[in-house]
């Protein structure tokens, strides 16, 4: 089975995907640059206030490397943004239970602080929600292609040449079925 299967190609929410990873990887860059050039120490346990947020040089290029995952899903669109959205969204909010459980020992090599923790949590939830905007939902719309692809049989009769499902690739283990 080919994960690119699963998703419907060429649809209005690729818009929503790519605005959404688009903002947010620019919010990271510019956090991620304003430590850079204030010189921060790349290891420092207690951290600088940059942008309200506690920060070291190895937060803020990690801020910048994230920065560029996002703005390269965003230059790409389509299924690429939303499924990158997913995962770095995902990737934050179990950063913040990470750095949440590490914030006043020796091992917060990220410099994280309250503030910092509930920037991931929020941060997390938004990119995340961004990459899942149409996608998941118990109650999707029948003309959402999300729920036509998993739900072919159940396409309403004499709307089948408007709401047909994407054509098969193929993919790394041959044809799709």
């Amino acid at each position: 089975m080919d994960f690119r299967d699963e998703l419907p190609v060429d649809h209005r929410l690729a818009r929503v995907y790519r605005v959404g990873a688009g903002l947010c990887g620019v919010a990271l860059l510019v956090f991620g640059c304003l430590g850079l050039s204030d010189g921060l120490a790349f290891f420092s346990t207690t951290g600088e206030r940059v942008a309200g947020l506690s920060s070291n040089g190895l937060l803020s290029l990690i801020s910048i490397a994230t920065a560029v995952v996002l703005i390269t899903g965003a230059v790409i669109g389509g299924n690429t943004a939303s499924t990158i959205n997913i995962v770095v969204g995902g990737l934050f909010v179990l950063s913040g239970f990470v750095n949440l459980a590490l914030l006043d020992s020796g091992a917060n090599v990220l410099a994280f602080r309250i503030p910092n923790v509930a920037f991931s949590f929020v941060m997390g939830l938004i990119i995340a929600t961004f990459g899942m905007y149409g996608r998941v939902s118990a109650r999707l719309p029948l003309d959402n292609p999300y729920w036509r692809h998993r739900h072919p049989e159940s396409v309403p009769p004499g709307v089948t040449g408007q709401l047909a499902s994407p054509p098969g690739r193929t993919g790394i283990a041959g044809p799709a079925h």
